[in-house]
């Protein structure tokens, strides 16, 4: 799919919106052109306006050389950004910025949320929307934001999880193993994060270099620098909020260690509830010739019994003890 966008009265304005939009004229007027899993038809057209669209192959590929480059007067910037696919599947995919003096040029293959949110909202960033250079931050800051918002969530999960294990309601293991799956989830989403944070301080370091000269290169210099911040600020939330999830997975698997410790000192002493009265029928159980008791009357009763006291006894024992 192709958007394409310019600036309007608020935000930015989608070309072809109310209109069918031809690729040959309108894309010359667009600020934004934004390429979401593009056909080849749609590659071609912007190509048209002297932009070389990058395919999923040459994004993946984790040489910095191949992510962060200068090209024929366009900067070519990839990051890995969390998002969907469309089949609804969480990933984290690379996202290419190729930003020229008329317009920006972003190419992605899944679904980050800011991409939906950012062209409502584009006129409130602190970059603003009256050029290509301002729009890419605007864009920034939108994904940064997204960002903070996804930590925000972990650390609600967190919470919740957190609550719920250590509440000392006794969970069993079917609620235990599902705390542990939500704990999973949400280190494998931090993760994610901070890779995106990662990648988008690269980038962000990259353009800082590229905007030597720029007529507005001091005031695109101090967003830049202000983003910076933010992302570093992030990343020490990230980090709480990763030793944050390594205590829950502590906390959760240490309640699974002591409901199976609870069920395996059961058995054990059941276990040894039943040792002496096993001894005592396996005495009586040899086939010896000469065994005296086996002539008496009462022998039979008197083996039930000691069978039964022995048993009693133990259990007396370990209550005594305090192992019951």
């Amino acid at each position: 799919m192709l958007f394409a966008f310019t600036s309007g009265a608020r935000g930015l304005k989608r070309l072809g919106q109310d209109t069918p939009m031809t690729p040959g004229s309108d894309l010359e007027h667009a600020l934004w052109i934004d390429l979401y899993r593009p056909l080849d038809s749609q590659a071609e057209a912007v190509s048209r306006l002297g932009i070389e669209v990058p395919t999923l192959a040459d994004m993946e590929e984790i040489e910095i050389s191949n992510r962060l480059y200068r090209e024929e007067g366009a900067d070519v910037m990839t990051v890995v950004l969390p998002g969907l696919t469309p089949d609804g599947a969480h990933v984290a995919g690379p996202v290419s910025f190729i930003l020229t003096a008329r317009r920006l040029v972003t190419v992605r293959h899944h679904a980050p949320r800011s991409f939906e949110t950012f062209p409502e909202r584009a006129d409130r960033s602190a970059a603003g929307c009256g050029s290509a250079e301002r729009v890419f931050l605007g864009l920034i800051e939108e994904i940064i934001a997204r960002q903070a918002d996804l930590l925000e969530g972990v650390g609600r999960a967190l919470d919740r999880v957190s609550a719920q294990v250590l509440s000392g309601q006794g969970l069993g293991a079917p609620e235990l193993q599902l705390a542990l799956e939500d704990v999973g989830r949400q280190g494998e989403l931090l993760g994610r994060v901070r890779l995106a944070l990662l990648t988008l301080e690269r980038a962000l370091s990259f353009y800082d270099q590229t905007i030597t000269g720029h007529p507005q290169a001091k005031e695109l210099r101090m967003i830049v620098k202000s983003q910076m911040r933010d992302i570093g600020s992030l990343s020490v939330h990230g980090d709480f909020l990763s030793s944050r999830v390594s205590l829950s997975v502590d906390a959760t698997l240490g309640m699974i260690n002591l409901a199976q410790n609870t069920t395996v000192r059961i058995v054990s002493v059941v276990a040894a509830l039943f040792m002496p009265p096993t001894m005592i029928a396996s005495v009586y159980g040899m086939n010896f010739h000469f065994m005296p008791e086996l002539d008496w009357p009462w022998g039979y009763p008197l083996a039930l019994g000691l069978m039964a006291g022995s048993a009693v006894g133990t259990w007396a024992f370990f209550r005594w003890k305090d192992w019951l």
